[in-house]
C-alpha cells in the first residue's frame, strides 16, 4: 500500500488555505505553515481559518505549524502561497529546509519588482532547483468559491509534463478540475497581467462606465497579455484558455476579486493610500503593474492599458485624464 502524498503549503492566506483544502480533499496529507501562532492554533484546535473562512471547517488531514522546518520535512509538493513581492526573502530562509526532490509549486500571480522575473524564475534562482521541479497553479480560482467547494477548473503547468501530471493527480477533486500544460511562461504571464487588467476594469466600474467599456478592456487586455507572451516565447493559445481568458473574466467580473475591488475604489475617487487602508488582502496588480510594464519595455511590447494603470496607481494621474489619453491613441488594425 502506497503512502499518501504529503503536501506543505507555506502561507495561510485565502488562496493558500483554499488550495490546502483542495489537496486534502484529494487525499493528501497537508501541512499549513503560518507565521502567526494564533492562526496556527485556531486551525489545529478549531479546524477553521477565522481570518478568511470562519464558516468553513477544514478537513481533518490538514494540520498547521509555525515551524518552517517541520512544515517542509518530507513534502512531495511544497506549495508557495505568499505575496509575490515577499517570495525572494521568504524562500531564501526556507530553501535550506526543503525536502530533497520536493516539487515547488507557485500559487502566486505576480512579476517581481526590479528584476521583472516571473515567480518560477525567482524560485529557480533562490532555491537552486531545476525548472523541471517547479510547477505553477493558475486559472479562474477565486479563493472563497474554492473553499466553498464550488466547481472550478485550473491549469497546473511544468516544463516536465510528468511532474504536471503528478500534481494534477494530487489536486484533482470532484469540484476542482486541473488541466496540465508545459507552457509555464504563458500561464504565469496570464495570471500576472490579468491582475493589472482587473484593476483597469475595476477603475472603469468605479467611474460608472458600462459593459461596453468592460468588454473592450477585457478583450484588449487579453491582446496585451498575448503580445507579451508571444514575445517571451509563450504559446499564444494559452491565453485563450483557463490561464488567460478564464482567469481574466473571473477577475474582471467578480466582487470577490481583490484587484477589481481595489480598482473600483480608485475609480470612485479614493486615493491610493485610502484604498490600501481599506484593503485587507494583497492586490497583486498594484505592485505588479509596474513590473509588467517594465517587462513589456524590455521586450519592446506595447501595453497601453497596463501603462494607463501604472499612471493612475503610481503616478496619480486623474482617471478621466488617463481615460481620455487611452481613447485618443491613434487608430490601428485590431490584430496588432
Amino acid at each position: 500500500m502506497t503512502r499518501p502524498v504529503k503536501a506543505t503549503v507555506f502561507g495561510t492566506g485565502s488562496w493558500g488555505t483554499a488550495f490546502a483544502i483542495v489537496l486534502a480533499d484529494a487525499g493528501c496529507e497537508v501541512t499549513l505553515w503560518g507565521r502567526r501562532s494564533e492562526v496556527v492554533d485556531a486551525i489545529n484546535t478549531g479546524r477553521t481559518n477565522s481570518d478568511y473562512f470562519p464558516d468553513v471547517e477544514l478537513p481533518a488531514n490538514i494540520r498547521a505549524t509555525g515551524d518552517p522546518a517541520e512544515a517542509a520535512a518530507g513534502a512531495d509538493f511544497t506549495v508557495l502561497a505568499v505575496p509575490s513581492q515577499t517570495l525572494r526573502d521568504n524562500l531564501a530562509a526556507w530553501a535550506p529546509l526543503l525536502a530533497p526532490d520536493t516539487v515547488l509549486v507557485s500559487l502566486m500571480k505576480g512579476i517581481e519588482l526590479g528584476t521583472a522575473k516571473r515567480m518560477s524564475e525567482v524560485i529557480e534562482e533562490v532555491a537552486k532547483v531545476p525548472a523541471e521541479r517547479i510547477a505553477v497553479v493558475t486559472g479562474p480560482n477565486l479563493a472563497a468559491e474554492i473553499a466553498a467547494r464550488q466547481p472550478a477548473a485550473s491549469v497546473v503547468a511544468c516544463v516536465d509534463e510528468a511532474v504536471a501530471q503528478r500534481l494534477q493527480a494530487a489536486c484533482h477533486t470532484a469540484y476542482f478540475r486541473p488541466y496540465t500544460s508545459t507552457d509555464v511562461i504563458g500561464c504565469e504571464l496570464g495570471g500576472a497581467v490579468k491582475n493589472v487588467i482587473g484593476l483597469a476594469v475595476g477603475i472603469a466600474d468605479g467611474m460608472g462606465l458600462g459593459d461596453n467599456t468592460k468588454g473592450s478592456l477585457i478583450t484588449r487586455g487579453l491582446a496585451e497579455a498575448t503580445r507579451l507572451g508571444v514575445a517571451m516565447g509563450a504559446d499564444p493559445l494559452t491565453f485563450s484558455g483557463l490561464a488567460g481568458l478564464g482567469d481574466l473574466v473571473a477577475t474582471c467580473s467578480s466582487p470577490l476579486s481583490r484587484n477589481h475591488t481595489f480598482g473600483t475604489n480608485l475609480g470612485r475617487g479614493m486615493t491610493l493610500e485610502e484604498t490600501i487602508a481599506v484593503t485587507k488582502q494583497t492586490a497583486e496588480g498594484v505592485k505588479s503593474c509596474q513590473s509588467v510594464a517594465d517587462l513589456a519595455g524590455r521586450h519592446g511590447v506595447d501595453m497601453p492599458i497596463t501603462e494607463t494603470v501604472v499612471d493612475i496607481v503610481h503616478h496619480g494621474k486623474p482617471t478621466l485624464v488617463a481615460l481620455k489619453e487611452l481613447m485618443g491613441r491613434s487608430a490601428k488594425p485590431e490584430r496588432r
